[in-house]
């Protein structure tokens, strides 16, 4: 009986040193998971409203993304081309919804963290298809702190 109570108290021990957890995930609750969190929600709902104005501003000047081609610079994305690119395909797109499942969020040394997520989006590009489009895809962002704030460093 007296191990027993020993092993019991030892998990409840436990139970009580484990990190907190943001609700309905398994993300560690700090302030900076939250932030980074909070920049993703913006970001998506950004993209929701085809608002190129707002998601240049979640990114860092320091942004950089390959567009998924690392051999061609021609379709390179960086903090001054972002917008006007954005601007160009939101013009052709209707009715984007998009979800984020966060997995997983880590930071590293020099204010950097990653954003492990899986998307879901769906939409119409009534210029180059008459039927809705999907997609879904496990992605990273990468985010900087700059004075203070965290934003994306690449991986839209």
């Amino acid at each position: 009986m007296h191990n027993r109570f020993l092993a019991l108290c030892a998990v409840f021990l436990l139970a009580a040193c484990a990190p907190k957890r943001i609700p309905g995930t398994e993300l560690e609750d700090t302030g900076d998971t939250r932030a980074i969190l909070g920049v993703m929600e913006q970001y998506r709902a950004a993209l929701e409203a085809r608002d190129a104005k707002a998601i240049r501003a979640l990114v860092s000047p320091k942004f950089r993304d390959d567009g998924g081609t690392p051999d061609d610079p021609t379709d390179d994305l960086n903090a001054a081309n972002l917008e006007p690119h954005l601007q160009a395909l939101f013009q052709k797109l209707q009715n984007p919804k998009v979800d984020f499942n966060i997995r997983r969020v880590e930071f590293r040394e020099d204010d950097i963290a990653l954003a492990i997520y899986y998307w879901n989006a769906s939409w119409r590009m009534p210029g180059l298809n008459a039927r809705p489009q999907s997609d879904s895809e496990l992605e990273q962002m990468v985010f900087q702190k700059v004075d203070g704030d965290w934003k994306i460093l690449s991986g839209i």
